[in-house]
């Protein structure tokens, strides 16, 4: 009760700095967890078992692999198109498991779907691993001519193009967020499926030892085919630090924190995303130092503080834009993106906070668990239609959410409905440019959001606002658990 009692204050005073914003009561957190999750079963792509509760959806992409002579079946399409980006498929994995991690003792009956979504993963993302010697596969479908069709997974009909690092075209961002990936999940797994946490954790180890050993930006050896659609803009050292934090933790292997002091450190960061993980990062070695009092860590808690300093609104040294409405702003392109992440730092260093009972200072401001909690909880309300226009930013919850996402499968009719194939061409005029609703609800699916202004559109063409994606909806889902747990009613 206390530290509920903490968390309200604290929100008070966030709200005397957002004063537009009215507050309703609690958003049903359980519900919305249990919708987040189940968002992943709309995104599946591959054969789809039979109890797969996103009924409009079918089997697809079920000869990705075969250009390439290898079986890539399965994974997960990342937004509203086709294609298999496993850059930002890795860093939504190891969100999910992170989350799961941390907050599974408050998932509830929603623990085991979790452990589904990211298992649908991790099966993909081993057999990219492990299908040929020496190269790693990181993408499947051209997305340039992707994106030129407007047509269901299930109807595809462009080439299944297979893209793949090597030594000699190496990739240490995308190698270092699937060692990432890999690793977290082994975590997960390690005491419900021991065999195959084992599995996940050594060849974890094999594409660290990949992208450490073979140094270079998979940009830079894949060009168009993955920019500008996910450029590694941030370069690749903060992948190979996310990549050893998370071996680090999974292995205790020392040889890991020797690689993370060589890199020294990155203090300028005020986001967190599929492309830059310093923050992440930060946080997750910082929980070495708070929760098992291992001084050699103390380091990545100034950095994790220099981090939150940059975020918090009343800091000094905040870099942070909010909307009047409260929400925290940091580029107008999927702005909802930025926040899930950042949200799910806050929640969770917040965890840190509590347990080794800390507190820091952003200049004069002192800073509790309680600042970091109720922040995370304004901008998770705010998703959920505590905001000036009253709208759910996830489908499907709440009476008033968008009802046009950017989303291939959602905007054209299901197989069941309409059996006969429509091409590449076939689905733009009669569809994507309709004015209509979507026939199909992806039930859980959070879009790019509001603009800065705190206005939406709901325009399926609006693409930068309108589209969902995995990596909005994985890091949610942690803060959505510990709201669940803490909040139920």
């Amino acid at each position: 009760m206390a530290m509920r009692r903490e968390v309200r204050v604290a929100l008070l005073f966030l709200l005397c700095l957002f004063p537009l914003n009215t507050v309703h009561g609690n958003p049903n957190y359980k519900e919305a967890l249990a919708m987040s999750i189940l968002f992943f079963q709309g995104q599946r792509s591959g054969r789809l078992p039979k109890n797969n509760q996103i009924v409009w959806r079918s089997n697809s992409g079920l000869s990705d692999g075969l250009l390439a002579h290898v079986d890539l079946t399965g994974g997960y399409y990342d937004a509203g198109d086709n294609v298999k980006f496993n850059f930002p498929m890795a860093f939504a994995t190891t969100m999910l498991s992170w989350g799961t991690l941390e907050y599974g003792k408050r998932m509830g009956s929603q623990l085991q779907d979790s452990r589904a979504a990211i298992r649908w993963a991790t099966d993909y993302l081993l057999k990219c691993a492990t299908a040929t010697p020496s190269k790693l596969y990181v993408g499947v479908g051209d997305p340039n001519v992707d994106h030129k069709c407007w047509e269901r997974p299930e109807d595809m009909d462009t080439d299944r193009t297979v893209y793949s690092v090597s030594p000699s075209n190496p990739g240490s961002d995308v190698a270092g967020e699937t060692a990432a990936a890999l690793a977290a999940a082994s975590l997960v797994f390690r005491t419900v499926d021991p065999k195959y946490s084992k599995l996940l954790i050594s060849t974890a180890k094999k594409v660290m030892q990949f992208a450490m050993q073979y140094r270079g930006a998979y940009s830079d050896s894949l060009g168009s085919s993955v920019c500008p659609f996910y450029c590694s803009y941030s370069g690749y050292k903060d992948e190979l630090v996310w990549g050893a934090a998370w071996l680090l933790r999974a292995t205790n292997d020392a040889s890991y924190f020797n690689f993370l002091k060589s890199f020294g450190n990155d203090d300028g960061v005020d986001i967190f995303s599929w492309d830059n993980k310093y923050a992440g990062a930060s946080v997750l070695l910082a929980r070495r130092a708070l929760v098992n009092s291992d001084r050699n860590f103390e380091p990545f808690v100034h950095q994790a503080e220099n981090f939150m300093c940059r975020i918090l609104p009343n800091s000094p040294s905040s870099s942070t834009l909010y909307t009047q409405g409260g929400l925290l702003f940091k580029l107008p392109q999927s702005n909802l993106q930025y926040v899930t992440s950042i949200t799910f730092l806050l929640t969770t260093y917040a965890k840190y906070m509590k347990v080794a009972k800390h507190t820091f200072n952003c200049g004069n401001v002192l800073v509790t668990q309680g600042s970091l909690m109720s922040l995370a909880k304004r901008q998770v309300d705010y998703i959920l239609g505590v905001n000036p226009i009253k709208l759910s930013y996830m489908v499907g919850f709440g009476p008033n959410f968008p009802k046009r996402i950017h989303h291939r499968g959602s905007s054209l009719p299901s197989l069941a409905s309409h059996p006969q194939s429509i091409g590449c061409d076939g689905g733009f005029q009669q569809f994507f440019y309709s004015s209509n609703p979507n026939p199909n609800i992806l039930t859980g699916a959070i879009v790019g959001g509001p603009n800065q202004n705190d206005g939406y559109q709901d325009d399926r063409t609006d693409y930068s606002h309108s589209e969902p994606a995995t990596y909005i909806n994985a890091a949610i889902v942690g803060p959505l658990a510990y709201f669940a747990g803490s909040f139920s009613s």
